[in-house]
């Protein structure tokens, strides 16, 4: 078997207290925080500029002769590097790119895969890579390379080729690539690659995907008959409905949900959200309202809702990606008030940046968020997708 608003101050001399007192406050907690990120107007273009920049300076600092980023990890923290690099305005030609590049070339296997020859997360590593490449295929010069991962992941996926069943709760989904079981976060990173090497919606291996994360979704109908579709029923996503069902959530507040049911959270309702969009999922349709439903009740930049702390920067990312992709930039919340997700976002990020540019999770290194290069490239994907539109 094969193995997710800005306070208008109106007296300059308020402003210049209040932020005094801010920046005073998070040097007494210890957190290096990049002060004159937060301004006024934190959602100016000059802002933007200098937090995205920031970013990027950190990240080129961390880069090894080799061309790697943390090269312990394998290949997956180089191609996220990179393509963060990508999506904030450099470009091949940039040396960081080029090194980067030739050093995930090394990992090239003969099943067409990018990953290390001894990883359990050949489909993890593999879709990173194809989103890196594909940012730098201008020209055609990395088809032969895009073709053999599109293959190899391709046939990863929990189908038929496995003797799964279309009704079987594991079909349709991707997993790490260890022969465990699918789950959303590596069925959502797999549709995304798949996208961005040319698949469009109605492509079987989306549409195969698409019943699986119907099937993540805590929501009784048509598309979910799993028993845990009633039990919580709120529209939200969790991990899997494989091997007996997983919410991250019961994992990290060590309980379980009401009567067994796998409990919704920000991150995997984010990527639920934007894996069914890139299936060709429109926004009347039950699924979508459902989910769009529980972000209206639960919206928040301050935490990943539903598990706090935990992966929330791998939240700011799957955020800012799924909200794009519904493309809009006003959401309204369950209290009626109208949220720009993106001005939002941009502060927050603002907010949390450390004086050298980069980024990590203080309060919970769950899931490697104690990694800045990993937390520095999930904040620097998001502010790409949270640009200002101009």
């Amino acid at each position: 078997m094969k193995s997710l608003s800005i306070v208008t101050l109106s007296l300059v001399v308020a402003a210049g207290l209040l932020i005094s007192a801010f920046a005073q406050n998070l040097q007494g907690q210890g957190n290096a925080t990049v002060q004159e990120n937060v301004s006024q107007d934190s959602n100016s273009d000059v802002n933007y500029a200098r937090v995205v920049n920031s970013g990027i300076e950190y990240l080129l600092s961390q880069q090894a002769d080799d061309g790697s980023w943390a090269k312990e990890q394998g290949s997956a923290l180089t191609a996220m590097a990179v393509t963060a690099l990508l999506e904030n305005g450099r470009t091949a030609r940039d040396p960081a790119v080029v090194k980067g590049l030739a050093y995930l070339r090394g990992f090239a296997q003969p099943d067409g895969g990018i990953y290390s020859p001894s990883s359990t997360h050949r489909n993890y590593e593999t879709c990173l890579a194809m989103l890196c490449f594909t940012a730098v295929n201008s020209r055609g010069q990395h088809d032969e390379l895009i073709a053999g991962m599109d293959k190899f992941l391709r046939g990863l996926q929990w189908d038929e080729d496995e003797g799964l069943k279309p009704s079987e709760f594991a079909y349709g989904g991707a997993g790490y690539g260890n022969h465990s079981r699918p789950d959303l976060s590596n069925t959502q990173f797999f549709m995304e690659a798949l996208k961005a090497a040319g698949a469009d919606e109605d492509d079987p291996a989306l549409q195969k995907a698409l019943a699986f994360v119907s099937r993540t979704q805590n929501l009784e109908s048509e598309h979910n008959t799993t028993p845990f579709s009633t039990k919580i029923n709120d529209g939200g996503f969790y991990y899997t409905p494989a091997a007996g069902g997983t919410s991250q959530v019961d994992s990290e507040l060590g309980d379980t949900g009401p009567d067994g049911g796998l409990r919704s959270y920000g991150s995997m309702t984010y990527a639920g959200l934007k894996s069914m969009i890139y299936a060709g999922v429109t926004k009347d349709d039950l699924r979508v309202k459902a989910a769009t439903q529980w972000i209206r009740q639960h919206y928040t930049t301050t935490e990943n809702p539903g598990i706090g702390a935990a992966g929330l920067f791998y939240y700011y990312q799957t955020f800012a990606k799924a909200l794009a992709a519904v493309g809009e930039d006003n959401l309204t919340d369950a209290k009626g008030q109208q949220h720009n997700w993106r001005q939002d976002l941009i502060t927050e990020l603002a907010r949390r940046q450390n004086k050298d540019g980069s980024w990590v999770n203080e309060k919970n290194s769950r899931w490697m968020e104690g990694n800045p290069v990993l937390v520095t490239s999930y904040a620097l994907l998001a502010l790409a997708d949270a640009k200002p539109v101009e």
